[in-house]
């Protein structure tokens, strides 16, 4: 075994969170293939019935089966989330980059933008856009995605700074190396650990802010499932049928639990300080 999985096996956290992590990974690849009924199909003939050999998990208001509800929302959970995440990454990260290769009134510039943005959080940047162009999931994932911007901008710049000020870094400017070579070469490398971390913890964010954006109306619209327009469907029938609120809501939980540790358990993985202090 080599050293590091078995500081990994020592790591709890990390271990749970990865084993929840892939479980919702592997429930929304397996959607893609197979669900016991189609989610779309309904049937008013057999709603609210209860659990059975049949429909594992009992069916909702309009028939339809609530285990492949659930399936397919978790494959739209991970399309917003990793979309969205990836919109924040690419672009905060190359702000944040500039930010601290450039100094000066650049780096002003972009930490000015970042305060701007943080004024503006998901759901309001939601309404907004829900507003002008409908809402939907790629406002959804817009909206989240340019939340995300700020967040990693601020990560990488404050990381990127502590680098550009080693003795490594100063010896390849002494070198001539120009500023673009040293970002690819030596700073981002050293700051990955940091913003892989920095986007488990997002992922999770983008999960608990699509649930909300379908739970005003505001995201994945019908018929497409979501778990958060499931807990709004269910909102009536919380003392008839609360299993319809409790199934989505403990998906929902279990996502972001298993992300929130899994970005634990990798922060206490790479950073070298808090495996000497174990």
């Amino acid at each position: 075994m080599s050293a590091g999985a078995g500081r990994a096996l020592r790591h709890p956290s990390l271990a749970l969170g990865a084993t929840l992590t892939l479980a919702l990974l592997a429930v929304a690849a397996l959607s893609l293939a197979w669900t016991p009924w189609s989610p779309l199909e309904i049937d008013l003939g057999r709603k609210l019935r209860p659990p059975s050999p049949t429909h594992w998990l009992g069916t909702d208001t309009l028939g339809r089966d609530v285990v492949s509800l659930l399936m397919a929302g978790a494959r739209n959970s991970i399309l917003v989330g990793v979309v969205a995440v990836g919109i924040g990454m690419a672009g905060g990260v190359a702000l944040g980059l500039l930010a601290a290769a450039r100094r000066g009134w650049v780096e002003e510039l972009v930490m000015r933008f970042t305060d701007f943005a943080f004024a503006f959080p998901a759901v309001l940047s939601a309404i907004m856009l829900t507003a002008v162009f409908g809402p939907g999931t790629v406002n959804s994932i817009v909206a989240i995605g340019m939340f995300n911007v700020p967040v990693f901008a601020r990560i990488t710049r404050a990381s990127a700074n502590a680098v550009w000020a080693r003795e490594y870094v100063l010896a390849a400017r002494a070198c001539g190396k120009g500023g673009l070579a040293i970002t690819l070469e030596h700073v981002l490398p050293n700051i990955a650990a940091v913003l892989i971390v920095q986007a488990t913890i997002q992922f999770a964010l983008a999960i608990l802010a699509e649930a909300a954006l379908a739970y005003l109306g505001l995201g994945t619209q019908p018929p497409q499932p979501s778990w958060g327009r499931m807990l709004n469907e269910a909102q009536t029938l919380l003392f008839s049928a609360p299993r319809l609120a409790i199934y989505p809501g403990v998906a929902i939980a279990l996502s972001v639990l298993g992300l929130n540790l899994l970005g634990d358990g990798l922060r206490d993985l790479l950073d070298p300080r808090l495996t000497r202090r174990r």
